[in-house]
């Protein structure tokens, strides 16, 4: 990746630190792991939680302040981030430190400017996360003090209101790509977010794969996130079938609100994997929806969790 003849590859990653110089139609694959939480066995392709409708490390606290989601720090009120459609038929998950949703994370995300907002992640290595390119990189903002590269992020696994199973850890170390830093453009907002300590061992990582259309098409997707219109600190939850696909883009009429953004879109296999196929990122009149896990997305996020 990189450039030709002096074109930038949108996929191209870039980091806010120094580091190391470090097929279409098949089905790519990195596989979730566990961790030490204790596993809920899903009910077939969506999570065994009660109430929800279907259709085809001590005493450690966490903040309980109501904060702005992290998307309107580069969209404004000019667009809809995550929506609920009709009656909200998301579900809260009470049991936030048993695998899958210990490996899921609230994020406090301190800007340049010192303001703060939440998002959304989930963790696909010891000690990487998968996001949201908004969640580590502001663009467009008003305040031109906040665009750039966040300050940090409070991460916050399996965090249920103040409780914090498995702790807190703060990162300083984020990757995207040129697509979203330079424009913000929305085909290429993801990103991964590098904790110092190997947290994903114990919370269990999120596996996540490439999938051609005709296979995608026919699933039904999960997604799980700590949304800003709920009590601080609650994780949500709703399956639905795919409503649409694109090369970069998967549409889900799947309720959120905004806190979600940077939250897995995935998908349970017939052998009770958890299987990331998009990063949640926006909303719209009748579905929502997330960045898509294409060949590109797979190889950045498979360097990026090595």
């Amino acid at each position: 990746m990189g450039d030709v003849a002096g074109v930038v590859d949108p996929h191209a990653p870039i980091t806010n630190v120094p580091v190391e110089e470090e097929s279409e139609g098949a089905v790519q694959l990195s596989p979730p792991v566990p961790g030490r939480a204790e596993p809920i066995e899903p009910n077939g392709v969506v999570e065994s939680i009660a109430g929800l409708r279907r259709e085809a490390a001590g005493e450690l606290l966490a903040p309980d302040a109501v904060l702005p989601d992290i998307g309107v720090a580069s969209f404004g009120g000019e667009m809809q981030m995550e929506t609920v459609h009709g009656a909200d038929d998301r579900v809260a998950v009470s049991d936030t430190a048993r695998y899958p949703w210990s490996s899921m994370a609230s994020l406090l995300i301190t800007a340049r400017d010192g303001s703060q907002w939440i998002g959304t992640g989930w963790f696909i290595a010891p000690h990487v996360l998968a996001t949201a390119g908004h969640c580590v990189y502001i663009n467009n903002s008003p305040v031109a003090a906040r665009n750039g590269w966040v300050l940090s992020i409070q991460v916050m696994p399996g965090r249920n209101r103040t409780a914090l199973p498995f702790g807190a850890v703060t990162a300083n170390r984020f990757w995207t790509v040129h697509g979203w830093a330079n424009g913000g453009d929305q085909n290429y907002d993801y990103a991964a977010i590098v904790v110092p300590t190997p947290i994903g061992d114990t919370v269990g990582t999120l596996g996540f794969g490439v999938f051609p259309d005709e296979e995608l098409a026919e699933r039904v997707v999960n997604i799980a996130g700590y949304p800003g219109d709920k009590e601080p600190g609650t994780l949500w939850y709703d399956a639905r079938a795919v409503a649409a696909l694109a090369p970069s883009k998967v549409h889900y009429d799947l309720d959120t609100a905004g806190g979600q953004s940077g939250a897995a879109v995935y998908v349970i296999d017939e052998d009770g994997r958890r299987i990331g196929v998009g990063v949640h990122a926006y909303g719209g009149p009748t579905t929502n929806s997330g960045t898509r896990i294409s060949p590109p997305v797979f190889k950045n996020l498979s360097d990026w969790k090595a």
